[in-house]
């Protein structure tokens, strides 16, 4: 058997296992920090949170399915292990990545939404007041 496709065949379900794996762990996990970001509202984060799930799964496969093709062939073991490495840690990379700027943008609206909380008036407004005349 040609040693491209056996790098092909380790490639594929190891990149989609570590992608899965990352997808979960971050749904289960990112949970309690979305209905931190929409204030204890639990159904709106679990919708956000499923809706990141897919779209981390069509990114990162996407990308594990681009970066399956290798420009040479594999002559060798070494040469398996070369390309396993080269792809898995790009991927790797790109998923890291990824959860970096998901939990930045999440703390970004986080941020501002406690801004708002905190530059509420502590009364309500009472009444209007008319500007002073201009003294000239």
């Amino acid at each position: 058997m040609d040693l491209t496709v056996v790098s092909y065949a380790v490639y594929l379900p190891v990149a989609t296992a570590v992608t899965v794996w990352v997808a979960r762990t971050l749904s289960r996990n990112g949970r309690v920090f979305l209905a931190d970001v929409f204030r204890g509202d639990e159904k709106l984060a679990d919708a956000v949170n499923h809706l990141l799930v897919v779209g981390f799964y069509l990114v990162n496969l996407g990308f594990v399915a681009l970066w399956m093709r290798t420009e040479t062939d594999v002559m060798d073991v070494r040469g398996v292990f070369n390309a396993l490495s080269m792809k898995l840690g790009t991927v790797l990379l790109v998923l890291g990545l990824l959860h970096l700027v998901n939990v930045y943008v999440l703390n970004r609206i986080r941020r501002r939404g406690l801004m708002d909380r905190e530059q509420r008036p502590p009364l309500p407004p009472q009444g209007w007041t008319a500007p002073a005349a201009p003294t000239a």
